[in-house]
């Protein structure tokens, strides 16, 4: 087994070390991109004048464990915008950074790539001519002469091998983690390392998986050609061929439900043709006859050009997101009326956001987050899948871990909306106005994201987890089972 040691750590150093140097990189753009937005997005109390011109601009950071396993942290949008009228979802946001197309190609393969394609067909390698070849060799003859027992020689050979595994494997993680630290821009919490621990473990048992694969298949064979090849099948079927194939199958057996969507447009154009009627019944029975859509309301619109002149635009209209500087004397009997509209008319609107919510979210629901569940169960069937969905778990970088942001998001517009409500600011003239001074922002809550903990994280890599394992002490007893009882 030297041989095939020397070579496991050569390649597993070469790849993890190259690659980590790549993926450092490529997540300090990313974090750099992200401060950059961040101060981009910062609320400017020069342009925001009005409540109801607030739009808040939030971001997510790069998780620093995708180094480990991206999953979904670069593939989604990491920018969303905030507005008390619309409940954002995963598909509203948007990328904040353009990524190199070079490094993009570099670092697509992630740590746990190489571990979930390279050290399982080292796995194998090790294993199938852990009995066929001794069985050759008639040294596996020579050695039941002696008074040591079938399951001895083979859970000797099992945990030689596993130390042949694993010790690349703790090397590749050691010199990763001094990297990290050369490069200063990783910082990991407490549960950050925990989540590294489950990681570890998690690759340990996929390891050991392919290992008995491999095993089993040298057990039940009488050559190690016939062996190595079966075992090439299997492995090129589980880790290459079967993942890709479920996700084709997947889209061939789910396709998208056009009419569930075209009915979920039509709802929620029905739930805004019932807030526009609203809106026109009160202005019909209130007591200005003949208004115009501008409640009759003259004053000055500053608008700041480009070129950052003091000129003055007059605006002889108001709108939602007009902030008046000023409004003409002889249109102040009508602020009366359009502070009762809009008090009377911006819950309504909430309302409609919220109910246009609830269809969109069972639209998505039926035909994205299902399916993309009924692909992730499909690919369950893969050993290598499964490594790849609890790794995704322990880093965070899951659906679930992206889909906290999306939690975080929503939690702060109803944060949001508290806040309007606090300072009345449907029924205050600052929702439209600025002639009698300015929003202050100073109390304004601010959007603050944590990631799941390690327990959380624990809990949801878990369940992949205990079934690799399970699939460990079958394929080890069905490999101890043939061995004893077959003829050598």
């Amino acid at each position: 087994m030297s041989f095939r040691f020397s070579v496991a750590v050569i390649i597993c150093l070469l790849l993890v070390v190259t690659n980590t140097i790549v993926l450092i990189d490529d997540y300090e753009g990313r974090l750099a991109s992200y401060n950059t937005a961040v101060r981009k997005h910062q609320i400017d109390p020069d342009m925001v004048r009005t409540y109801s011109a607030l739009q808040i601009k939030i971001d997510r950071p790069p998780n620093p464990l995708s180094i480990f396993n991206q999953g979904l942290d670069r593939r989604l949008g990491n920018s969303l915008v905030i507005y008390y009228t619309y409940v954002p979802a995963l598909w509203d946001t948007v990328s904040h950074s353009a990524d190199n197309p070079f490094l993009s190609l570099l670092s697509s393969i992630d740590l746990v790539f190489i571990f979930q394609v390279i050290l399982s067909l080292l796995a194998l390698l090790f294993a199938y001519d852990a009995v066929a070849g001794e069985r050759e060799d008639g040294t596996l003859r020579l050695m039941l002469t002696t008074p040591i027992s079938r399951s001895t020689i083979l859970l000797a050979k099992y945990i030689a091998a596993m130390i042949c595994l694993i010790v690349p494997l703790i090397i590749s993680l050691l010199l990763t983690l001094i990297l990290f630290a050369e490069s200063g821009s990783l910082n990991f919490s407490g549960d950050d390392w925990l989540r590294m621990g489950g990681i570890l473990l998690t690759s340990t048992v996929y390891l050991s998986l392919f290992y008995l694969i491999g095993l089993l298949v040298s057990t039940t064979t009488r050559r190690t050609a016939t062996a190595l090849m079966l075992s090439m099948l299997i492995w090129g079927t589980l880790v290459m061929v079967y993942p890709s194939l479920s996700v084709f199958l997947a889209n061939r057996l789910m396709p998208l439900n056009e009419s569930k969507l075209k009915s979920a447009y039509r709802e929620m154009e029905q739930i805004w043709g019932a807030f526009e009627r609203e809106r026109e019944d009160f202005l019909k029975k209130d007591p200005v006859e003949g208004e115009e859509i501008n409640f009759n309301v003259k004053g000055v619109i500053m608008t700041p050009s480009i070129s950052n002149s003091n000129e003055a635009k007059l605006q002889y209209h108001i709108s939602r997101w007009a902030d008046w500087d000023n409004i003409f004397p002889e249109s102040e009997e009508q602020i009366p009326h359009v502070l009762a509209f809009y008090e009377f008319i911006e819950p309504k609107r909430l309302r409609a956001a919220e109910k246009t919510w609830q269809v969109r979210a069972q639209a998505l629901e039926q035909n994205y987050i299902r399916k993309a569940n009924f692909t992730r169960n499909m690919m369950r069937f893969s050993p290598a899948a499964m490594y790849d969905l609890a790794t995704e778990a322990w880093a965070g970088t899951d659906f679930d871990g992206v889909e906290d942001f999306m939690v975080a998001a929503q939690q702060y517009r109803q944060t949001i909306l508290r806040y309007y409500r606090d300072k009345d600011a449907f029924s205050s003239r600052q929702w439209f106005a600025v002639d009698k001074g300015a929003v202050s922002w100073d109390d304004l809550p601010e959007f603050s994201y944590q990631r799941a903990e390690a327990s959380t994280s624990a809990l949801r890599a878990m369940p992949d987890v205990a079934i690799l394992f399970l699939i460990n002490v079958g394929l080890f007893l069905a490999a101890f089972l043939i061995f004893v009882k077959q003829e050598i």
